[in-house]
Order: C-alpha cells, then sequence, then structure tokens
C-alpha cells in the first residue's frame, strides 16, 4: 500500500496478486482528475522540476571528478605493498558505509585477490558492542582481527562517527595505516587519524556515499587491469 502526498492531492495505489497483477489507482485533489494522472499534470503540481535528475547527476559526477589522482595512486600503492606482504584490508563503516564496505571486500577478494574482510555479522557486532560498548566495537574487531602488516579502510559520512574514530585510533597504536573515506568538515577527527584521506565536499548522504563507492571500485579496476 502506497501513498504519495504533494500539497493538495494524494494518490493512493493499491495493488495485489491474484493469478494476474491487478492494479487500482483513486486520485483525490483539485489538482488531478479522477483516473489515470497525465505525468505531464503530475509534474506541474510536484515541486520536483523535470531537470531534477540531470542536476542531480551532474552533481554526483562533479563530486566524483574531484578526486585527487596521486591520493589514488598512493593508495593503489600501499594496497600492493599490503598484498605482496601477504596481509590484508580490513574495511569498516556504518549503515549504508557498511553495505559498502561489504562489497568492497567481495570485489577485492574475488576480482584481483587481495585478501579483504569486512565485520559486519549480526553475532560479532552486537557481542563487541555489549561487552565494550558500540563506539569501540570497532577498534575491538581490530584489535582482535588485525596482523602486523595490515591495512585498515574506513567509511565515515561524518567523519566523526564514534566507532570509527575509535578504530582509527586502534590502528594507529597498533602501528597500521589507515584510509579513510569522509565528508563535512576536511580536517575532521577521522581525517586526521588516517594516512590516506578521501574526502567529498558535500553533506548529501547519498551523493558522499556513492563517490566512496565509485572511488573504491575504481581502486579495484584498475588493478585489475594490471
Amino acid at each position: 500500500f502506497i501513498k504519495i502526498f504533494n500539497k493538495n492531492f494524494e494518490i493512493k495505489m493499491l495493488t495485489q496478486r491474484n493469478h494476474k497483477l491487478k492494479s487500482k489507482t483513486q486520485i483525490v485533489g483539485p489538482y488531478l482528475n479522477n483516473g489515470i494522472p497525465n505525468v505531464l499534470d503530475f509534474l506541474k503540481c510536484s515541486k520536483i522540476n523535470n531537470s531534477f535528475f540531470s542536476n542531480y547527476f551532474e552533481k554526483l559526477n562533479s563530486k566524483i571528478l574531484d578526486v585527487n589522482d596521486k591520493q589514488l595512486f598512493a593508495a593503489i600503492q600501499l594496497i600492493l605493498k599490503t598484498n605482496q606482504n601477504k596481509k590484508k584490508l580490513m574495511i569498516f563503516g556504518n549503515g549504508g558505509s557498511a553495505a559498502i564496505a561489504s562489497h568492497i571486500a567481495v570485489d577485492f577478494t574475488k576480482a584481483v585477490r587481495i585478501r579483504a574482510t569486512n565485520y559486519n555479522e549480526a553475532d560479532l557486532i552486537t557481542c563487541l558492542s555489549n561487552d565494550f560498548g558500540y563506539q569501540y566495537w570497532v577498534s575491538q574487531a581490530i584489535e582482535f582481527y588485525a596482523d602486523k602488516g595490515d591495512i585498515i579502510i574506513l567509511i565515515s559520512s561524518s567523519g566523526t562517527s564514534s566507532n570509527i574514530l575509535n578504530g582509527a585510533k586502534k590502528a594507529n597504536e597498533m602501528g597500521l595505516k589507515v584510509i579513510s573515506f569522509t565528508e563535512y568538515k576536511k580536517d575532521n577527527e577521522v581525517s586526521k587519524n588516517s594516512n590516506l584521506n578521501f574526502w567529498v565536499d558535500s553533506n548529501e548522504y547519498n551523493i558522499i556515499e556513492m563517490a566512496h563507492h565509485v572511488w573504491l571500485v575504481s581502486l579495484i579496476d584498475y588493478i585489475e587491469e594490471l
């Protein structure tokens, strides 16, 4: 059951499956007549104009391109050296960044045969959070699972998440290299505790996360071409 509200009109859509998929749409309000709405009429009533998508993708593209190539090559050099030394990548994030961590860990391992791990298992996170506090579960995971010479990759849109920041500090204590992906303030606390920091100049979460994701995937694709 889906409801879409925009000013004075309401679209109610009820869909049910009975051998065939049937849909029934009811339009209520002064802007649209009963029946199936005309797309142009809908756009006229909406605050969202028809240039939204072109503007959105243009903005996203500009943020993706706003990356320091030298830093990308520096990250690749660190990652390749770590792999040559038979060490691993440990990747952490919260929320959407945790999903990115899972994807990137799989692709590093499968596509370029660089051992990469993430720690998104519910039992692990709840265990460490329960015993040490949520703000320390990443640092505890690093303490328990990291080996000398590993790289810690931290993804934090805010650059201030306490669990990610404590993870960076723990990595520094253990002499591990830290590569971070952040935004908001360029000199955020996570970036200050990183050897390399990739920063997105934006405060829009989806733009930030997609830029982080593309930059990480680009590292894998570059290595795959070597």
